[in-house]
């Protein structure tokens, strides 16, 4: 009895400390700090979304990758003189520099009223920007938990094995998120972000010219959208030219990124694998059936994301210049 008592305190006590971080995370948290923070990060967004629709999956990608790498502490955003942070890892060069952009802009933005100046956190910045590209786009408008620090570690090496890979089976990709604290339902909602994502042909060269050993197209390709593929990404095409993750409508954060995997449009095999997998194809069907369930699920995701890892009160710090530690 005192060995089981001792695993349940122990367990109580690292929920608790699980717990702690989000729980001094609050919505209104820079009221009396800065109280126009939202607007100004907001307009800088709007501004650099005019500039390049780039700005929306880059903003929303670099969100992702920070977070699934030692929380949600802006480390990705941090440059290293050796090329040893975590945006020089592969797994992150294919970031968008629009992404990054947007988060200095916005950054500049909040830091030209005084009162704001240094007080507001780049991982704060970031999923305040991420938020508004999202709604901008067309997809919800939610309310941001805030008071996230700035984390001082960046390095290569965090990044392995911590980031989803295109070839993810369904039981990789509900591993990797349930290590940080999502559901299955979770990974599928944040999946759908690939409604206005991109990718490049060198991550899908596998699908359309080489899936099996007789080089076959694979057969859960539907074969129409195979062919368009590659037209878009033909043999020896240069690895870095960028494709839709949703051909229908690649620029409106919608629903169609799921009506698209029940016809076998996946770009990514870790996509389609949501529909082809019986344990998660109700799901997908349900969001593409229902536009606004989508966007609720979306949203709750996103909240439980921006919790991951996150930096609170003493811990971390504020960087005065987001690619690089005070």
């Amino acid at each position: 009895m005192e060995q089981k008592s001792y695993f349940l305190l122990s367990f109580l006590l690292l929920a608790l400390l699980l717990n702690l971080s989000s729980a001094q995370l609050r919505r209104n948290f820079y009221g009396n700090i800065c109280p126009n923070v939202e607007q100004y990060v907001r307009n800088a967004v709007q501004r650099k979304l005019q500039q390049t629709f780039v700005t929306a999956p880059g903003t929303l990608r670099l969100f992702f990758h920070d977070c699934f790498v030692q929380g949600c502490d802006a480390s990705v955003l941090l440059s290293s003189p050796t090329n040893n942070a975590e945006k020089d890892h592969p797994d992150d060069l294919s970031l968008a520099g629009d992404g990054f952009d947007t988060v200095i802009k916005a950054k500049a933005a909040v830091d030209r009223d005084p009162r704001c100046k240094n007080k507001v956190s780049c991982a704060d910045i970031l999923a305040l920007a991420t938020r508004d590209v999202i709604a901008l786009t067309g997809g919800p408008f939610y309310s941001v938990e805030l008071g996230r620090r700035d984390g001082r570690i960046s390095t290569k090496s965090n990044v392995q094995n911590h980031l989803p890979h295109p070839t993810f089976n369904l039981n990789q990709l509900n591993t990797m998120f349930a290590s940080n604290g999502l559901t299955m339902t979770d990974m599928i909602a944040l999946s759908g972000a690939h409604t206005i994502g991109f990718s490049h042909c060198g991550k899908l060269s596998n699908r359309i010219y080489g899936f099996s050993r007789n080089r076959q197209i694979d057969p859960t390709l539907n074969p129409t959208y195979a062919q368009q593929l590659q037209k878009m990404c033909p043999r020896n095409v240069d690895p870095r030219v960028a494709i839709n993750m949703d051909p229908t409508t690649p620029r409106t954060f919608d629903n169609a990124y799921f009506k698209n995997l029940q016809r076998g449009m996946g770009l990514f095999t870790s996509d389609q694998v949501l529909f082809t997998d019986s344990r998660s194809r109700n799901i997908v069907n349900f969001f593409a059936s229902n536009n606004t369930a989508f966007q609720q699920f979306f949203v709750t995701a996103m909240t439980k994301l921006g919790r991951v890892g996150v930096k609170t009160g003493t811990h971390g710090e504020i960087r005065r210049d987001c690619s690089a530690v005070n």
